[in-house]
């Protein structure tokens, strides 16, 4: 697994590996694990208060990126 990102020092974005089919990024601290999907960032799992809109924001500015990434560990 692969963190992206760091929110507020507590959550990471990770990219998994060896995951399981639609492109998707977790979400994961303390007890949460969101799942977003990267083509409709739609997403499963309850978020964090008040930090939903600061992680999609940043997925956006850096889906492409992450598409790539995704495309290349899971061909």
């Amino acid at each position: 697994m692969t963190s992206k990102q760091r929110f507020r020092t507590k959550y990471r974005l990770e990219l998994r590996e060896r995951d399981h089919g639609p492109a998707h990024v977790h979400l994961v601290g303390g007890e949460f694990d969101v799942i977003i999907y990267l083509d409709s960032l739609q997403s499963e799992g309850r978020w964090p208060k008040g930090l939903r809109q600061e992680v999609l924001d940043w997925i956006k500015q850096h889906r492409q990126q992450l598409m790539e990434d995704w495309n290349q560990w899971h061909p």
